[in-house]
């Protein structure tokens, strides 16, 4: 297949430091092309990938200090609609930017939104705009836009090499990902100082989130058990996370999916999160984690983490949420609406003698 991959311009593909969408996109695009498909990726031009690049901005937009990215990415959805027809499919990875401009091109495109799917806008959207065809990265995030056409759920997926098995932790917990509100570091800080125990943080701050760590985060940063470690990158994460008793997820928002958490299962290390969105179905309680609410129940959850088998958690992971699988359910879904476009061209010409350039 000929596929155009179309990533967002904040990071590039792969990130250098944070980047969970980006990540996914590079690990899906490195295997289609393993797999002999023919594909072109829309992404910054510091990306490095095995496809074909077509880059769109020279640099990332985040760590290049671009304060206002739409124009951008405009930029980018006029240059994939232009080359579309060259494409057997589109794999849009940037939200709803794609959203309006599918009726635009007689080649399909796939949207995978990778945040909330709660938002009144989408619900407007998707109504107006009944040919959008979406898949969904677990079934709490499409449970959120009921009136969405979704193709299916695909979890997302990492190389089974990627992170190293580590059977024998050190004694402290961690903390990854961003400080902002929904992922309520605060809450886990108090939680690891309840619990008695160190609690390492790798995390960025946005300039939005700026505000939340002055209120909420700063003071509890100078506990002499609480370690801030800053961004990280895939090698500084196999070791800080691996070596972790546990990963500290107490979400405070319907979690779209949390590729933080197979990260850690990857490792062999523990969850506990709160019962929000995909952890639901990412993390089996009392098996690869624990899913707990309260301040209380998360402290009481990091004493007894060592109940846990960190075989289990890898065990767990290598069975659902490998970048093989992954692909596998993304090849599925494109076979299957290559097959109905085509179809439905051929039924039109037939019927109304219209010709198109693809069929």
């Amino acid at each position: 297949m000929k596929i155009a991959m179309v990533a967002p311009l904040f990071e590039s593909v792969p990130p250098k430091l944070y980047g969970g969408t980006e990540r996914v996109v590079h690990y899906l695009t490195e295997e289609l092309v393993r797999r002999g498909h023919e594909v072109t990726l829309y992404a910054s031009g510091d990306s490095k990938t095995s496809a074909r690049l077509i880059p769109i901005v020279p640099n990332a937009l985040r760590l290049a200090g671009v304060k206002d990215p739409v124009p951008y990415i405009l930029m980018q959805v006029e240059k994939v609609i232009r080359d579309s027809e060259i494409y057997d499919l589109v794999h849009s990875h940037i939200d709803y930017y794609l959203f309006p401009f599918s009726r635009y091109t007689e080649t399909p495109i796939i949207h995978t939104t990778h945040g909330r799917l709660d938002l009144p806008y989408l619900t407007e959207m998707v109504k107006k705009h009944p040919e959008i065809r979406l898949t969904a990265i677990s079934e709490s995030q499409k449970e959120l836009l009921p009136e969405g056409n979704f193709l299916g759920v695909v979890y997302h997926g990492l190389p089974e090499d990627l992170y190293t098995f580590s059977e024998n932790p050190e004694d402290y917990v961690v903390f990854v990902g961003r400080i902002s509100p929904e992922k309520r570091l605060d809450l886990a800080i108090k939680a690891a100082i309840k619990a008695g125990i160190k609690i390492k943080i790798a995390a960025k701050i946005d300039r939005a989130d700026r505000e939340y760590y002055e209120r909420e985060i700063k003071e509890l940063m100078k506990h002499p058990l609480v370690e801030y470690v800053g961004e990280i990158n895939d090698s500084e994460k196999n070791e800080l996370v691996g070596k972790a008793k546990a990963l500290l997820m107490p979400v405070d928002w319907p979690e779209p999916f949390g590729l933080t958490a197979i990260e850690a299962l990857a490792c062999g290390t523990p969850v506990i999160a709160r019962p929000c969105g995909a952890l639901r179905e990412t993390i089996i309680d009392g098996e690869t984690g624990y899913l707990r609410n309260s301040l209380e129940e998360l402290a009481d959850a990091i004493k007894n983490v060592e109940k846990i088998e960190r075989k289990q958690c890898r065990k767990h992971f290598e069975e659902n949420f490998t970048v093989g699988k992954m692909v596998d359910n993304y090849e599925k879904i494109y076979q299957r609406l290559i097959k109905e476009e085509q179809s439905y061209y051929y039924l039109k010409e037939e019927k109304f003698g219209e010709k198109t350039n693809r069929w």
